[in-house]
């Protein structure tokens, strides 16, 4: 049997929003796919993991989630044709970190607009930094760099997009050695102040790269990622890295799907941790005309079972439909199933 699970981050509206938002959706594919399924299920975020729900799934559905924390940089060093060897590596990203009196906050990295040629002067002059502090540093692309830091290896790091947005005090790594990134990402804001490619950046109307920001720590020894067929749209680079389908879009693998294929759509998360409901709610319509609508469709054509994997920062909606379950023609379409 042919099994499409789609992926959509932030296609949960947030509670408090929910029952506004989903009177102004008009989206009856999206509620046919809802409604009637064979299987559904809730679930609310893990108060101690220090990743969004959607990336704990797919950590789990790839093999690079240990225990509640996704250890996924040796696998992305690899996609980028990097060698981890040895050591414990970190995924880093460039951030811009907004400081005030009372909280610090850092920038979705999608509005950052940062070009290859920025990044690679601001890594290039932060290099020796780290290198003086016993650590390597390599570019994997202009939002994508890769840390070996072993003394850091039991660092409790959050992930860039669940801290986006959030006062930096709660998400900030913890442990041991927290001093140690402290006192170098100091010494790297120190150094980026006054950087040509920060004044070129202001210029230009885009915030200054004045942090960095690990996570997703891994050993070389850790396994790759699983051989699920992954297809992405709209998401951060290391998940883009991680696709063995690149280039295809959501027509494309309903075209040929795999016998089990994982699509995951980003496009509602710059929205959504910008609090836009209006851009959110038209990318709902978008993605009714372009995937709900061809998915309703491949169900009745030779698609077995899909399974919509829906989220928001703090809960999860796993719904589970077949071409049987779409014949329950007693079963009303509703979208109350986004309703906490």
């Amino acid at each position: 049997m042919i099994e499409i699970t789609l992926v959509l981050p932030f296609a949960l509206p947030p509670p408090e929003l929910a029952p506004d938002l989903i009177r102004a959706l008009k989206m009856p594919a999206l509620a046919a796919l809802l409604s009637r399924t064979s299987s559904h299920q809730a679930s609310a975020a893990d108060p101690g993991a220090r990743a969004l729900p959607h990336e704990l799934w797919l950590g789990r559905a790839l093999g690079l989630l240990e225990g509640r924390k996704l250890a996924v940089a040796t696998a992305v060093m690899r996609a980028y044709g990097l060698d981890p060897a040895g050591g414990a590596w970190f995924i880093v990203n460039p951030a811009h970190i907004e400081i005030s009196r009372t909280f610090l906050m850092m920038t979705d990295s999608r509005r950052l607009g940062l070009v290859e040629s920025h990044s690679r002067a601001l890594f290039d002059s932060a290099r020796p930094y780290f290198e003086d502090s016993g650590h390597t540093l390599l570019y994997g692309d202009a939002m994508s760099w890769f840390l070996r830091a072993d003394a850091w290896g039991a660092l409790d790091t959050a992930s860039a997009d669940a801290a986006t947005g959030m006062n930096l005090t709660d998400w900030m790594p913890l442990g041991e050695r927290a001093i140690d990134y402290r006192k170098l990402q100091n010494e790297v804001q120190m150094l980026w102040h006054e950087h040509p490619a920060n004044a070129e950046r202001e210029a230009r109307g885009f915030a200054t790269i004045n942090g960095f920001w690990p996570w997703g720590a891994a050993s070389a020894a850790d396994a790759a990622a699983t051989a699920t067929e992954l297809a992405c749209a709209d998401v951060p680079p290391w998940l883009a890295a991680l696709a063995n389908r690149h280039g295809t879009s959501f027509a494309q693998m309903l075209a040929a799907p795999a016998r089990h294929a994982i699509f995951c759509d980003g496009s509602l998360a710059e929205a959504a941790l910008a609090t836009d409901w209006a851009g959110w709610l038209q990318h709902m319509q978008r993605l009714e005309n372009d995937t709900f609508v061809p998915l309703l469709g491949a169900l009745a054509g030779g698609v077995g079972r899909a399974r919509l994997v829906l989220s928001h920062r703090n809960a999860l909606g796993e719904f589970t439909t077949t071409s049987l379950a779409q014949r329950k023609f007693w079963r009303q379409p509703t979208l109350d199933r986004l309703l906490p």
